[in-house]
């Protein structure tokens, strides 16, 4: 007896829980809706990279020598033109006297070809009366005028040999001046790479010369920073941008894009065989920049659209459903308690939502969620309403 009475309360059992099932199931499934209104939707293009000085001059020696004298340090502020280092200038000072003396000695040689051109000058034109007159013969006449070709030709010679000694005297000069280096232009001295003492070598096709220090104009900065392929084409010379710094987390600087690369820089993700592509972009950072140093890791967000008064909604309820043989993206709306799929134009894509420019209206009711529903969610299927919290939220 208590056996039957215990395979009834089981039966029973089991049927309560398949008409609930029944019941539930005819409420439908448990969705989040939105209310879609208009509101003003701005576009943006992320890129990371470093803070850079717009101006930075890494100054290198145009003559080889010892460094005999440093007047400044690492972080000193730096006129134009001031005097910063000195490499040994014996060796080129000597240089200068040889190639003035070498000049003066030309002079003395020209002095002494210019009387032997006009003697020359002077017996030819002579010869010349005379054998008009037929005083000479042929061959003395040609013998002056060979005489005076060739004292021609040696006071050209030595005029030419003068402009060479000219120039050997400038080059001489010039490289006297370079051993001393001053500042190019106004700024900080951010780095130093030498000490007194050393060779200071320059640069050749295979090897790279010293570097013997930075300097940079820190009252200008920029953000270099590189945005992928897929963003970079939106983004143009002109458009703002918001830069933040890791070093200084509460702080915000304003920007304008001054610069955007056409040559893509390839990097690849740690395990990955695939190689991304980005762009470099550069930001021009206003209003007060003293806190910023040079190295600083930058991220810019750039403004590259904004419209008022679109409609839109949350990226994350855009679906792809087959229709007329083929895919299609789109949203679901609600119309009598069940879920209907519509296609969609997309417009400017925000932070987390998406401007649609057709399909949708003003007040329609937009399933945007849960994912795992949305994923599944078919034409036509019963829903249970519960609706977000962000619903009917005006925008900005």
């Amino acid at each position: 007896m208590k056996k039957k009475l215990v395979i009834v309360i089981g039966i029973i059992i089991v049927l309560l829980v398949i008409i609930l099932n029944v019941k539930k199931s005819d409420q439908g499934v448990e969705v989040r809706t939105q209310i879609i209104k208009k509101k003003e939707l701005v576009a943006k293009v992320e890129g990371t990279g470093e803070i850079k000085p717009r101006k930075n001059v890494e100054i290198s020696a145009d003559i080889s020598g010892k460094i005999v004298k440093i007047a400044i340090k690492e972080g000193d502020r730096v006129r134009k033109g001031q005097f910063l280092l000195q490499i040994d200038p014996e060796g080129y000072k000597a240089d200068l006297e040889s190639a003035r003396a070498s000049l003066e000695a030309t002079r003395a040689e020209l002095i002494q070809a210019e009387a032997n051109y006009k003697m020359k000058k002077e017996a030819f034109e002579r010869a010349k009366e005379l054998f008009a007159k037929g005083v000479i013969s042929k061959e003395e006449y040609s013998q002056a005028e060979a005489n005076f070709k060739s004292a021609l030709s040696a006071l050209k010679a030595l005029k030419y040999r003068i402009k060479q000694n000219q120039a050997a005297v400038r080059s001489a000069e010039e490289r006297l001046k370079k051993t001393m280096i001053t500042a190019p232009v106004d700024g900080v001295v951010t780095s130093l790479n030498v000490e007194e003492g050393e060779v200071a070598i320059i640069g050749t096709m295979n090897n790279p010369g010293t570097v013997l220090l930075t300097v940079a104009d820190l009252s200008v900065m920029e953000a270099e920073v590189w945005v992928d392929e897929t963003d970079i084409v939106r983004v143009k010379p002109g458009e703002k941008a918001v830069v933040t710094v890791d070093a200084l987390p509460d702080e915000e600087f304003k920007g304008v894009v001054t610069e955007v690369g056409n040559s893509a820089q390839s990097s690849s993700g740690i395990g990955s065989s695939e190689q991304a592509k980005e762009y470099k972009v550069v930001v021009l950072i206003e209003g007060d920049v003293s806190q910023l140093k040079p190295g600083l890791t930058a991220t810019a967000e750039i403004e590259v659209a904004r419209k008022k008064g679109v409609l839109t909604v949350p990226i994350s309820s855009i679906v792809v459903r087959k229709r007329e043989g083929k895919e299609k993206e789109g949203v679901f709306i609600v119309k009598n308690g069940t879920a209907h799929f519509v296609p969609i134009k997309k417009g400017i894509m925000g932070e987390m939502e998406i401007e649609v420019k057709e399909g949708l209206k003003e007040g329609d009711e937009v399933i945007v969620g849960p994912f795992k529903t949305l994923r599944v969610l078919k034409e036509g299927q019963r829903i249970k309403v519960k609706r977000s919290r962000k619903e009917g939220a005006g925008g900005k």
